[in-house]
């Protein structure tokens, strides 16, 4: 069941820098795009019309190139940027109109942000650096420590406590972050380009941990990438910007399947399919099927008529059964042999929505196509090797 419960929501959000914005936003209006706006009137429209909601303990990724807006509309939500029109909507509260104490408590309590460059205190050790936001709160420090400690274990650097920041590796750095990000238990991480300065390898480690550590707290986390593959793998859905502008909104799964236009087309044509598409958009129907209780001339009958080798045997109610080839239902037919006597069981099955990725070995060593069950094993469809190696294409 698909979770309606939004904890965040941009609501037509405009951000125009420089003078002259109404003359501008008119016209924006007027349907003029933005480097036109900007030499006729000198202002710079970053984001325009931006609406979207997020849904408590999802990943919402924002990916765009650089200038699309993903950058300040996420600095939005803390209001470290304050837009021009339109409105930041926080647990239903306008953000905007959060002064002093209650503006304080957003950015301390309930919105935690982790930035590209680490945003560390390079004077002060690990610990020192996770418990900072305790500290500032006053928390006394054997207690805030003793917090510190558990999420500096749960982000892979226990043995580091009292190590210098200068020591850190960049992607140890980055686990500093997210770790001082989380110990004030915010409702909602914001997290800009946070592996982007990072080598490959350390990047997917990284991505690995960050979604282990989602799906432990469950925090609601806005992410923004540049990184189709990245946006896809940590997304529970995903914005495309461009021009400061939503282009299309959905899962990855959505959009691989239906892009809004040819932008949209031509971002994710790089991406990694095989962490998108599911079973259910490879398989196919079985050319030939029997029933394990035909006799082994009726089912060499239907291989023959449908020019096949094989075919996959279902018991009451569609249930796979297993698999049965030509030459065995001949066998099985000059002994007088029961069918079912003669199935090959052990097939490999899989279920429709299974990612492709999860797959792809068992499709490569299997001797037939894998069995595509539901419920009580019921059998849907087939997956071969050539439909998952054609999807990653």
């Amino acid at each position: 069941m698909i979770n309606e419960d939004y904890i965040a929501e941009a609501r037509n959000v405009v951000k125009i820098y420089g003078k002259n914005k109404a003359e501008a936003a008119k016209m924006m209006e007027e349907g003029l795009d933005k480097d036109e706006v900007y030499r006729k009137t000198g202002a710079a429209v970053a984001l325009w019309d931006v609406s979207f909601k997020v849904r408590r303990k999802e990943i919402f990724v924002i990916i765009g190139l650089s200038g699309s807006g993903k950058s300040t509309i996420i600095r939005c939500f803390n209001q470290l940027l304050k837009p021009t029109s339109g409105t930041i909507l926080f647990e239903g509260q306008n953000v905007e109109k959060l002064k002093g104490k209650e503006l304080l408590s957003l950015r301390r309590d309930k919105v935690s942000m982790v930035f590209q460059n680490f945003g560390l205190l390079t004077h002060r050790s690990v610990i020192d650096n996770v418990a900072y936001g305790l500290e500032v709160r006053g928390i006394p420090k054997s207690e805030r420590f003793e917090k510190a400690q558990d999420f500096i274990k749960m982000v892979g650097l226990e043995g580091w406590e009292d190590k210098p920041i200068s020591t850190l590796s960049g992607g140890m750095k980055q686990r500093v972050g997210i770790a001082r990000a989380l110990v004030n238990s915010p409702d909602m991480l914001l997290m800009d380009e946070p592996f982007s300065a990072l080598d490959p390898l350390v990047r997917r480690e990284m991505q690995f941990e960050l979604l282990s550590i989602q799906r432990k707290l469950e925090k609601t986390i806005i992410f923004i990438t540049h990184d189709i593959n990245e946006a896809f793998k940590l997304g529970d859905r995903v914005a495309i910007m461009h021009n400061g502008r939503i282009i299309q909104s959905g899962t990855p799964e959505e959009m691989s399947t239906n892009p809004a236009d040819d932008y949209v087309r031509n971002f994710i044509e790089g991406a990694d399919m095989s962490i998108v598409l599911r079973v259910k958009h490879v398989m196919f129907r079985p050319q030939c099927i029997v029933r394990e209780n035909v006799s082994p001339a009726n089912a060499v009958m239907e291989m023959r008529e449908n020019q096949v080798s094989s075919a996959y045997a279902v018991g009451d109610d569609m249930k796979f059964m297993g698999v049965v080839t030509l030459d065995d239902a001949i066998r099985a037919r000059q002994e007088k042999l029961p069918l079912f006597s003669v199935l090959t069981k052990n097939i490999p099955v899989t279920g429709e929505e299974v990612l492709i990725k999860d797959i792809i070995q068992k499709a490569a060593d299997a001797r037939f196509p894998i069995a595509v069950v539901g419920d009580r094993g019921k059998l849907k469809g087939i997956v071969s090797r050539a439909s998952v190696l054609s999807s990653l294409a």
